[in-house]
């Protein structure tokens, strides 16, 4: 079971430098990662993500592949090109893999202007080693799927990291 993990940061830079520590650690085997998210509120209240994934480009590149060969077997590879791209950028846009866009743009809609939400979907991890890393970048926790015990260590390392800055 995957967990859930939204942390406030004042910057989108402080988020995404967080959020490449983690996959770091996912590369040492501490953590796995199903999806991480950078929610952003600008000045005027717009809220944007910033997705690692863009299910849209993929969904077409990979439907003018498909499309490109199934064009070349009637002997039209251009139309097959693209119709192929047309429905996987369908396609791709109409699926949502990992955290819901609009659960996230909901709570980033409570931040405050210029600051930035991480959400990550935790699928396991190290916990004690995981917090220890990333609570020396600070963040207030937003919300998590996290049982009362673990949000509340996690809510403690990362205030003791923002006592100390």
């Amino acid at each position: 079971m995957s967990d859930l993990i939204a942390i406030v940061y004042p910057s989108e830079a402080k988020a995404e430098e967080v959020r490449q520590r983690l996959f770091e650690l996912q590369k040492e085997y501490l953590i796995t990662i199903g999806d991480a998210v950078i929610a952003t509120k600008s000045e005027g209240g717009k809220v944007k993500l910033n997705q690692l994934f863009n299910t849209t480009a993929a969904g077409a590149t990979s439907g003018s592949f498909w499309g490109l060969l199934i064009g070349v077997i009637f002997l039209n590879p251009l139309l097959g090109v693209a119709v192929g791209a047309a429905s996987g950028a369908i396609g791709g846009a109409l699926s949502d893999v990992g955290i819901n866009d609009n659960f996230m743009k909901d709570l980033a809609g409570k931040l405050q202007d210029g600051h930035a939400a991480l959400f990550v979907l935790v699928r396991s991890m190290t916990a004690d080693k995981v917090l220890k890393d990333i609570s020396a970048f600070g963040g207030e926790v937003l919300q998590t799927s996290l049982d009362e015990s673990k949000e509340q260590v996690l809510r403690d390392a990362l205030h003791k990291a923002q006592a100390a800055g």
